[in-house]
């Protein structure tokens, strides 16, 4: 056998140098002073065979920041302000004023005879009513009076006000895109010294144009948004009471429903959707995951979901994150309505959203 032969191969794939892995930290270290990195270090993190979220799952139940909540009102007008709003922040991200990856979340606080002076921004955003009933927000001139369970869209860039007529303070949930935003470096914002805008359209004038059915003659229905303003939990819920008289309940998320665009049915913005469901007592969901991490609110109801080996027992007003692609399912003491919203239009138009039932 000759010199040749007689040698260990080095195993295929693999480079024999005994000093191989010096090598290639000095190489690192080298290249890294030009600001270059090797991907194959990197390659099962940035691109993992399922995804890993950094989120944890978490419940804020409404009984124990409620307190709080009302305490900044005493600390710091509206005015002061500008908007008068607890974070909530995703334990795992603390200090990013994140409640998801893609989505800000908030308490916005308003006080009788208050108003939260008019501005705009790059990011869309949605309130969720909570607690009290009768102030109202105001966008591109229309005034919506708001009550507990309505859901209120202001599109990214439409200007928009909050003032409280009535006589008891009102708190709602906001939801935004701030993060999805800020990671395209893309953000805008115009604050407008008047301390409300002109009303030109009063309360539901954009439900009742957009939502019966017909259109006005000469509509753009190209709009990517839907142009209804204020989607009234009144006229929401006897359409899940439809739905559970027919039977038309999923045995994942119960009787559901979509808020949506009027013009071509879509979501009711491009980067966030909604939902409202109900579960009709003794509901037991099958287990489910999806890709868009989902922001739940009860409306009305008792009941758990089980994540992550974690159970939630939420009711009223109780809201809870389910993060990307962690089981969850839901159940029911009894006839509950679940309010949700995510990232899923967003992931739609990129062509990434995925579920698993």
């Amino acid at each position: 056998m000759d010199a040749v032969t007689s040698k260990a191969k080095p195993s295929k794939g693999k480079i024999g140098n005994a000093n191989i892995e010096a090598k290639r930290e000095a190489y690192y270290a080298r290249i890294s002073k030009m600001d270059l990195a090797p991907l194959w270090k990197v390659l099962k993190d940035i691109i993992p065979a399922e995804p890993k979220t950094v989120c944890a799952p978490a419940i804020w139940h409404f009984k124990d920041v409620k307190a709080s909540i009302h305490e900044a009102g005493g600390l710091i007008t509206a005015e002061e302000a500008q908007r008068r709003v607890l974070v909530i922040e995703n334990p795992n991200l603390r200090g990013k004023s994140r409640v998801t990856q893609s989505l800000y979340a908030g308490y916005q606080l308003i006080m009788p005879g208050e108003v939260a002076p008019p501005h705009r921004h790059s990011a869309s955003a949605i309130r969720f009513i909570l607690d009290g009933g009768g102030a109202y927000t105001q966008v591109d001139g229309e005034k919506t009076i708001m009550n507990s369970g309505d859901f209120v869209t202001t599109p990214h860039w439409t200007m928009h006000d909050h003032g409280n007529a009535s006589k008891e303070p009102m708190i709602w949930l906001d939801v935004l895109d701030v993060p999805t935003v800020n990671f395209f470096e893309t953000s805008f914002y115009e604050h407008f010294e008047n301390e409300k805008q002109n009303t030109r359209r009063e309360d539901q004038d954009s439900l009742a144009r957009f939502g019966s059915g017909v259109l006005p003659d000469g509509t753009d229905t190209s709009l990517n948004r839907s142009p209804i303003i204020n989607y009234p939990y009144a006229k929401m819920k006897p359409v899940l009471d439809r739905l559970v008289k027919a039977g038309d309940v999923d045995p994942r998320h119960g009787a559901r429903v979509r808020y949506a665009n009027p013009f071509n049915g879509g979501w009711v913005m491009p980067t966030m959707g909604a939902n409202l469901a109900m579960l009709p007592k003794g509901f037991k969901g099958k287990e489910y995951r999806s890709t868009d991490s989902a922001i739940f609110v009860c409306q009305e109801g008792e009941g758990t979901t089980k994540v992550a080996g974690q159970t939630f027992e939420w009711g009223p007003k109780d809201l809870f994150i389910i993060p990307s692609w962690m089981k969850y399912s839901h159940q029911a003491k009894k006839d509950s309505v679940l309010f949700s919203i995510s990232d899923r239009p967003a992931q739609e138009l990129l062509g990434i959203w995925r579920e698993q039932a």
